[in-house]
């Protein structure tokens, strides 16, 4: 049984993220934005990112990350923490009281971002909080910090167009496998270890000020921080460590179907034609044509379609 920290509000609803604004937001912490926050971390940048596997404006910005990590992986480290945006249904607010309220919203931001996203999830299989992935992936973080990354988006792609509740461990564990990492180790470690680091994200965010995904601090190590918050196009990720670091070299990355799939298994339309900076239109027929020649797989929702590099 999990004992956990809530930051919820009962004024305010943390899965009505506002799409204009690009944040799923939870209650303004009594504390000031704190910016003064250090990392340990060798290349010249950090990121902290306060993010949550349910967020779907953080979903949204996954195309300006994967791309930063193209074109700045070298000079920038990510530190993914977990923010805890729907402890659970104990509240009515915004007009969301139930999880079939949110069906329709997630759908609405799926249009909004151009990112797919199925929001019948919360008519056919609810979660009733986020913090159990949450927690399962701070386990991953423990066991392989690497590996914690595919497994955060496997377990976002589940839930966003697979339509499966990522609350349930048989997920989890299946998630735990394709990545390769123990699934043993992984639920001795969700069910102790995982919660306390869980618990100090939770700290971490209200001691910097965090009132909504995603969060991210730009910081150097002369303790130089610039704030993104919520959905943001590339270029201001791009100014964002320009500023901080102004000496940023930008890696011209290659910009091949073959060498984006590579990289990245799993790729959306619009993730897609932010890699290969190609237009929607010209990415659509890109990668129909693949899906012809059978280079590509797709997983089509009603919302879009998630494109995958065949194993042959």
């Amino acid at each position: 049984m999990f004992i956990y920290k809530t930051m919820a509000n009962p004024n305010n609803n943390p899965l009505l993220c506002d799409p204009e604004k690009g944040i799923c937001e939870i209650p303004a912490s009594q504390t000031d934005m704190q910016n003064n926050y250090t990392s340990q971390n060798q290349k010249p940048i950090t990121i902290i990112y306060f993010t949550d596997p349910i967020c779907s404006s953080c979903w949204g910005i996954e195309p300006q990350l994967r791309k930063l990590k193209l074109e700045y992986g070298s000079t920038v480290e990510i530190q993914y923490h977990m923010g805890g945006l729907l402890p659970d249904w104990s509240y009515n607010s915004g007009g969301i009281s139930k999880p079939s309220d949110v069906a329709q919203h997630w759908d609405e931001v799926s249009a909004y971002y151009q990112m797919p996203i199925d929001g019948d999830v919360w008519l056919e299989d609810p979660l009733s909080s986020s913090y159990p992935p949450s927690i399962a992936f701070k386990a991953a973080q423990m066991q392989d910090a690497a590996k914690a990354i595919p497994f955060l988006r496997r377990i976002r792609e589940m839930v966003f167009l697979e339509k499966k509740n990522i609350t349930k461990w048989e997920h989890i564990a299946s998630v735990a496998n394709e990545v390769k990492l123990d699934p043993v180790r992984l639920k001795a470690d969700y069910e102790n270890q995982a919660i306390i680091a869980f618990q100090a994200d939770l700290e971490l965010a209200k001691k910097m000020g965090v009132r909504g995904f995603p969060s991210l601090f730009v910081t150097n190590n002369k303790d130089k921080q610039e704030f993104i918050y919520g959905f943001k196009p590339y270029s201001v990720f791009e100014n964002s460590i320009v500023n901080i670091y102004p000496e940023a070299k930008k890696i011209n990355y290659d910009k091949s179907w073959k060498y984006l799939f590579e990289k990245y298994p799993t790729l959306t339309l619009k993730e897609f034609s932010e890699l290969s900076e190609m237009d929607l239109l010209q990415s659509e027929t890109t990668l129909q044509k693949l899906l012809q020649q059978k280079e590509l797989t797709r997983l089509t929702t009603k919302n879009g379609a998630l494109w995958k590099i065949n194993e042959q």
